[in-house]
């Protein structure tokens, strides 16, 4: 048995056209097809035809529902249903009816309204997205939903939180989750500095999201695990790392030889100051470029967005006791074997200094081959050195249990951690705490 329809929409006009008929709202599943002969077109109580898709507006088509009209005649044809002027009016008489609907049950009855949002929300998105008309009706009645199931008009929201989450250029920021249990400890984080979440896991909300950055006046949609929570909403500038350049490019170089291979994703470390209470180590993933993959699924022109690897950012917290007991061992460890490395490497940038000096007047077509096999091999011999100096810190991170167990943990709270790396895990896990 189906479900019952969400409600009803009576037509009933007799100027400047004849029109009468019934149309409901289906309660609509996350893994709808879409069927589009759902509308039955009738002339005077005989049939014409299911395809309406040049009588109602394309998002309507979702509606179920018999329309009689003896101003449509009983041949009629694609090019006749595009062009005439009846039509036309039909099609704005049904989507005024539509809106007129919502919107008197959002005023008359916003709590019954909010119950049925998310089944109506796919419809009134799919509306928004391809009609601008009906995105100016229906942003009064449009509703967001936080991550507590707290429902909001999309000025309601705009009044909550613009006191706290406007940064400091003045851009109002909307932070959303996709997945509440997958991203709890970024909606955590956010939610403990007094941030508002939404919850934005509609089949289309990430053109949803593109849209309102669009229409919104100096509004920035980001969600919770795009970036640390400081930098989501910047507040002020971005405190300097208090590690020396050497500190942070050892830590990158510990932890970065120790994250997995996987296809299709990279990961760049980086370090920053979160504060003592913040978690030793977290993955973020950029805004644009995840955003760039999901548009790739509806828009085909950006497929090769679609082809490229997710860019994870692994962010140290170099407040964290952890974090700083890595670094100071890592010194410790590996400072005789860095030794002559570096001593190397300071002869060897001073060459390329003094080469790059001599050849800065000079023009690329008056370099000889001398000139240039003598800087390439000096460039490389610097590149031998790094190689050498990156391997000491791979030779330190594999017997260092605390690299991998963070590593590991970022992983897990991601949901990256898979196969033979997550038993691995469980396995020093247990040695840890035996």
């Amino acid at each position: 048995m189906s479900d019952e329809p969400l409600f009803w929409i009576h037509l009933n006009v007799d100027y400047p056209f004849n029109l009468t008929g019934v149309l409901y709202f289906p309660k609509i599943k996350n893994n709808i097809e879409i069927h589009r002969n759902k509308i039955q077109l009738y002339c005077n109580q005989v049939f014409v035809t299911d395809q309406v898709e040049n009588i109602v507006p394309d998002f309507l088509t979702l509606l179920h529902g018999v329309i009689d009209s003896p101003d449509i005649p009983l041949n009629v044809s694609r090019s006749y249903l595009q062009s005439d002027a009846n039509v036309k009016k039909i099609s704005t008489y049904i989507t005024k009816k539509v809106c007129d609907r919502l919107a008197s049950l959002f005023k008359n009855d916003r709590k019954d309204f909010e119950a049925k949002w998310d089944d109506l929300k796919l419809f009134i998105h799919y509306g928004m997205l391809s009609q601008p008309d009906f995105y100016d009706k229906a942003c009064k009645f449009a509703l967001l939903k936080d991550d507590e199931g707290k429902h909001y008009t999309y000025e309601e929201y705009k009044e909550l939180i613009k006191a706290n989450q406007t940064d400091k250029e003045g851009n109002l920021i909307y932070l959303y989750a996709t997945d509440r249990e997958a991203q709890y400890a970024y909606i955590d984080t956010a939610k403990s500095k007094g941030y508002s979440v939404l919850l934005m896991d509609g089949q289309l909300d990430s053109p949803l999201v593109g849209m309102l950055e669009q229409k919104l006046e100096k509004s920035r949609f980001s969600r919770v695990d795009g970036d640390t929570i400081d930098r989501l909403i910047q507040k002020e500038d971005a405190a300097k790392v208090t590690l020396s350049e050497t500190e942070q490019q050892s830590l990158s170089a510990v932890f970065s030889s120790m994250m997995p291979k996987m296809d299709k994703s990279e990961f760049h470390v980086q370090t920053e100051n979160l504060g003592e209470a913040h978690a030793p180590i977290l993955i973020t993933q950029s805004e644009y470029m995840r955003r760039m993959k999901e548009m790739s699924q509806f828009q085909p022109g950006m497929s090769f967005y679609g082809e490229m690897p997710d860019m994870y950012n692994v962010v140290l917290n170099a407040d964290h006791k952890l974090v700083k007991e890595v670094l100071a061992d890592t010194t410790q460890q590996t400072e005789e074997q860095l030794k002559p490395i570096e001593a190397e490497l300071r002869g060897l940038n001073a060459r390329l200094q003094s080469i790059e000096d001599l050849q800065k007047d000079k023009k690329q077509e008056e370099l000889t081959q001398d000139d240039r096999d003598l800087l390439k091999q000096c460039q490389d011999d610097i590149a031998a050195q790094e190689s050498k100096k990156q391997e000491v810190f791979k030779g330190y991170a594999q017997h260092n249990a605390v690299v991998s167990q963070l590593i590991d943990l970022a992983l897990l709270q991601n949901g990256l951690l898979k196969g033979e790396a997550l038993t691995k895990f469980v396995k020093r896990s247990i040695d840890l705490i035996k």
